[in-house]
Formats: structure tokens, sequence, C-alpha cells
């Protein structure tokens, strides 16, 4: 593991971490390749904060880029109608035109 990896590993193990450190652990995982402990992190902060609204961007690209396509749908739907719900028209057209990506 690297330095980075472990030291948020054990921020997350420590119950202290908040949401972007549990978000943070997605992204590492995500960039070492390792989708499925990605994507069990990205779920474990979608339960706990399920208002975190850049995950579901970055959980549905990342699962975009491993062709998993029916899974990158519903991460990214739902983060989409979160961000129409909190107003956020700029998540919402970046979530859009990955919903269009996807769906091509």
């Amino acid at each position: 593991m690297n330095k980075r990896l472990d030291m948020l590993v054990q921020l997350v193990a420590s119950g202290t971490a908040d949401s972007f450190g549990w978000y943070a652990l997605a992204l590492e995982y995500r960039k070492l390749g390792r989708i499925d402990d990605a994507l069990k992190t990205f779920e474990a902060l979608s339960e706990r904060d399920p208002d975190y609204l850049p995950m579901y961007l970055m959980a549905g690209q990342m699962l975009t880029e491993a062709d998993r396509l029916v899974d990158a749908v519903w991460w990214l739907e739902r983060g989409l109608a979160l961000a129409r719900k909190v107003g956020n028209s700029q998540a919402a057209g970046e979530l859009e035109q990955a919903l269009d990506l996807v769906r091509d």
C-alpha cells in the first residue's frame, strides 16, 4: 500500500473521518484501479451522507470506465436528482453529460 492510502484507511477506520475523508479514500482506490474497493467506499459514504453530491459523478464515471453501465446509470441518476433538488445547476449539467455518454 502507499502512504496516502494507508493514511486514508486509518482515518476512515478511526471513525473520525468526515464525508470528504471517505470520498478521498474512494478516489484513492479508484486511482489504484481497485474499482470494487472504491465502489464499496462510495456505497458506505452514500449510507453515511447521501447528500454528498460529488460522489455520484465520480462513482458514475468510474463505473462507466469499468464498463459497468447499469451501475453507472444508477449513481448518475441519483446524483442528478440530488443536484436538481439542491439547485446545483453545474453539478446537474455534469451529471447529465455523463449520463448522455453512458446512454450513447
